[in-house]
């Protein structure tokens, strides 16, 4: 452990920002928050009030924050999609180290050169790819080191996005138009695509992909649907989107977009609601993003994968076979069995169960990865090589690229060669 604390900075102080926060003010015999830039004042106030009494510095701007010099050694970036490789160039330019949220960048091309320019400068990069932290697939890759399903053969895994959440996110929210951020299978499902590359192993070869938006349109929106549920619709009673839901059972969803709304009296919120974007008929949006989409994935050690995203389903599911055995794991597993992890036998057929314990409350975020990543952040830190970071930027530009081809397969009906895209990348 460093003699002192690993000192941190923030640009972008949105709710990422403030959990990460949150774990290092818990851990302040080994982390220092020093600084903070955003341009709402309310999320800097935010950032005051984790880190009291202790005095943090302000900016109304990352363009001020960088003014003022290195502040610390590491700079955690939590800015919008778009604005991810601009500032990471910056700060490693001005000495900082980074802890950058994903996606890195919104397009391939960035994401090399961000590769390529933290390799010039011989900065460290951490990628925000959290579930590798995670007590349930820390013990999935555990288990398979172990040999206990023998060589593993394939990889099956399932995103189940949510109807809520898709429609909140990546319908009605900031990831719903992909011209505007990232393509879905990135912006939601790079996690799942660094989970997969992770447990294989290996290099992907080769991306196949198929997926479309096909529900959240004017084609299937209620007869006499308005623009927004504000605007009284008849389908209200009936429909799982219905926007007054953010009053009731889905009022934890606006601590990410409306600052004081999960405190905020009813009529405040349907006030917001007949203005925000999050008031409108999921029907009838202006997104682009996907709502359902499968990915194909074959590896140099000859597994292969899939993964499949829906917006119809709820949580992650995974499915991995080998020579001598089955690992099946996940939500599905879970709620038929009330175990984390099965494992069956292929010689005797016995199946024997895996249980994670995360802590409940604060630390269960992503599964308790929020928390385990700063946990281990000053361990990565030292590590000689900063490529051998368990999420660093050198490891997760192959999911990236696995991602970003998917997106490319997908629009050209085509088998993506990575070693080809990689090049043009």
């Amino acid at each position: 452990m460093p003699a002192q604390p690993l000192t941190l900075a923030a640009i972008g102080c949105g709710s990422r920002v403030r959990i990460y926060t949150k774990y290092a003010a818990l851990l302040s015999d080994r982390y220092k928050v020093v600084a903070a830039a955003d341009p709402n004042p309310a999320r800097l106030r935010l950032m005051e009030e984790l880190l009291a009494p202790a005095k943090l510095r302000t900016f109304a701007s990352d363009r001020e924050l960088f003014a003022a010099g290195k502040l610390a050694d590491i700079l955690m970036i939590g800015t919008q999609d778009a604005y991810h490789v601009e500032p990471c160039i910056e700060a490693m330019r001005l000495g900082y180290d980074v802890l950058l949220e994903k996606p890195i960048a919104t397009n391939f091309a960035e994401v090399r050169a961000l590769e390529l320019e933290a390799q010039r400068l011989g900065r460290r990069v951490m990628i925000c790819h959290v579930l590798r932290y995670t007590p349930f697939y820390t013990t999935v890759k555990s288990l398979l080191e172990s040999g206990v399903i023998g060589t593993v053969a394939t990889i099956n895994a399932v995103e189940g996005v949510a109807p809520f959440h898709q429609a909140h996110s990546f319908v009605r929210g900031h990831w719903g138009v992909v011209e505007k951020c990232s393509p879905m299978i990135i912006a939601k499902c790079c996690h799942d695509l660094d989970i997969i590359s992770w447990l294989a192993d290996s290099t992907c070869t080769h991306v196949s992909s198929f997926g479309s938006l096909s529900h959240f349109n004017a084609a299937h929106a209620p007869s006499g649907a308005p623009a927004r549920c504000t605007d009284g619709c008849p389908a209200a009673a009936n429909c799982i989107y219905d926007a007054h839901r953010y009053l009731t059972d889905q009022r934890h969803w606006l601590q990410w977009v409306f600052d004081g709304g999960v405190n905020a009296d009813d009529e405040s919120i349907r006030e917001w609601l007949r203005t925000s974007q999050w008031g409108r008929c999921v029907y009838r949006c202006d997104n682009t993003a996907v709502d359902r989409q499968s990915v194909n994935l074959t590896f140099a050690n000859n597994i292969t994968a899939n993964l499949t995203m829906t917006a119809f389903d709820t949580g992650r599911s995974l499915e991995i076979r080998g020579t001598d055995g089955v690992l099946l794991g996940g939500e599905t597993i879970k709620r038929l069995t009330g175990h984390d992890i099965a494992i069956t036998n292929h010689r005797d057929g016995k199946t024997e169960y895996h249980d994670v314990k995360i802590e409940e409350g604060e630390f269960a975020g992503h599964g308790g990865g929020d928390y385990c990543m700063i946990d281990m952040l000053d361990r990565e830190w030292q590590k000689p090589n900063p490529a051998d970071m368990r999420s660093s930027l050198q490891r997760s530009v192959e999911s990236h690229a696995m991602g970003f081809a998917a997106d490319e397969a997908r629009l050209t009906n085509s088998v993506i060669d990575l070693a080809e895209f990689r090049r043009r990348g």
